[in-house]
């Protein structure tokens, strides 16, 4: 039996988002939900009934009414929800104010991670968050720094990260140290850029407002009046991570950013991460945050391959054991 479901107060531009480009969005609410959908005026017709559908789509036309321009992530992100039977949660997403960004873009919560790991960032002195590459750990934490520091919360930003990466050796690239190192803060880089500007974080960093160094550089230091985010965490080694953790002075944060599944250390070496989230669970002050590939950002694909390798990884585990 067909359905008809009209969109109230809808403009067309607002039709136009809800469909997406070419009615991709339509398309990729029809794949998943096996149902046909077809749109005359302001009124959708679903070849059969499905409340859950019907779900998604008042959701996404409350993401609408708050200005979102709807993307396939937003649309997918609806669809997981409403299976997890927590299509509710998306409307905080949205309500959520993080910053806006140099060009006068609004910063909210994409995904209940994000929302999740905000708030952690709000009310703890020391958060982890361990997740996917594209879930927005690193881009929320400089996001906050930014935040914390135009404040006058903080007097400084810290930026820093191992320089391991995929085996290779800072000894055999090309170059003084910035530019062998800048290739691994590039990220850092980038998201400054888009909350500051590029001159502006370039005057920053030429005055010591803003450090981006190697995780090498903060031997021996006590970091106080600062905002200081570690990236790349999992290519720490336990005493790297350990003297990282032990610089934080007073009136001062810490984010550790970080993937377990790509870890680039040799063979034999404990990953710092792996050995702090085994120790400091339940440490007062210290928050650890777990994003998945529910909360990847990025192309929808990227999710989807993240979940098939963790398939794959289980699996491997399970049979080894």
């Amino acid at each position: 039996m067909t359905k008809m479901f009209t969109l109230e107060d809808c403009t067309l531009e607002d039709i136009q988002n809800f469909c997406g480009p070419g009615e991709s969005h339509l398309r990729l609410l029809e794949e998943e939900f096996g149902v046909e959908l077809s749109l005359r005026g302001d009124t959708l017709t679903l070849s059969q009934e499905n409340d859950q559908l019907e779900d998604v789509c008042r959701h996404l036309l409350k993401m609408l009414k708050r200005h979102v321009n709807l993307s396939a992530k937003d649309v997918l992100y609806a669809v997981s929800l409403a299976r997890a039977g927590e299509l509710d949660q998306m409307d905080s997403l949205y309500a959520t104010h993080i910053a806006r960004t140099y060009s006068g873009k609004l910063i909210t919560p994409k995904t209940v991670g994000q929302r999740d790991y905000y708030n952690a960032m709000k009310k703890n002195d020391v958060v982890f968050a361990i997740g996917p590459a594209g879930t927005g750990k690193t881009y929320l934490a400089v996001v906050f720094a930014v935040q914390a520091l135009k404040n006058g919360e903080v007097k400084r930003i810290i930026l820093t990260r191992p320089a391991v990466e995929a085996g290779e050796s800072l000894g055999f690239l090309p170059g003084d140290l910035k530019e062998k190192i800048d290739p691994y803060l590039r990220p850092l880089y980038d998201a400054l850029y888009d909350m500051l500007g590029s001159d502006k974080t370039e005057r920053l960093v030429e005055k010591g407002v803003i450090e981006i160094a190697p995780l090498a550089y903060m031997r021996g230091r006590t970091l106080d009046d600062a905002y200081v985010i570690l990236d790349e965490a999992q290519n720490t080694t336990d005493n790297q991570m350990k003297m990282f953790l032990t610089r934080l002075g007073f009136n001062s944060k810490m984010i550790v950013t970080g993937d377990i599944t790509q870890i680039d250390l040799h063979p034999g070496q404990t990953s710092g991460l792996k050995r702090a989230l085994s120790l400091l669970k339940g440490v007062k002050g210290i928050r650890f945050v777990f994003l998945s590939a529910v909360d990847v950002v990025r192309h929808p694909v990227v999710a989807r391959i993240i979940r098939r390798y963790d398939e794959a990884d289980k699996k491997r585990q399970e049979e080894s054991e």
